[in-house]
């Protein structure tokens, strides 16, 4: 690519409610975190900036340094609300599994 090339991105922000999906191009060589501030979704989303950026790129997490490649999609993520071991040790405690019932 060529000094001043542009690349089409995609940053996304998912809330239980809804999510934000902001397409924009980038000069080639950004990374993460400037598709992140270029997006718009850091002032559209202030809770964002209370805890510490976590990124992902296609569902896997990446460094805010990390350099785009053209039609990736960076996802802001949010903290896990309950840790997927501990729930499924606790189902398992009481014979049942995620998503199913245990049988009778």
């Amino acid at each position: 690519m060529a000094p001043g090339d542009r690349i089409p991105v995609a940053v996304a922000y998912a809330l239980p409610e809804r999510q934000s999906v902001v397409a924009l191009e980038v000069a080639a060589g950004s990374t993460a975190l400037e598709a992140v501030e270029l997006s718009g979704l850091l002032d559209r989303f202030p809770d964002i900036a209370l805890r510490p950026l976590e990124l992902a790129v296609f569902g896997r997490k990446v460094q805010a340094a990390t350099v785009l490649k053209a039609g990736d999609r960076v996802e802001i993520l949010r903290p896990l609300i309950h840790d997927p071991k501990e729930a499924r040790r606790q189902l398992a405690g009481r014979g049942q599994t995620m998503g199913r019932k245990a049988p009778s």
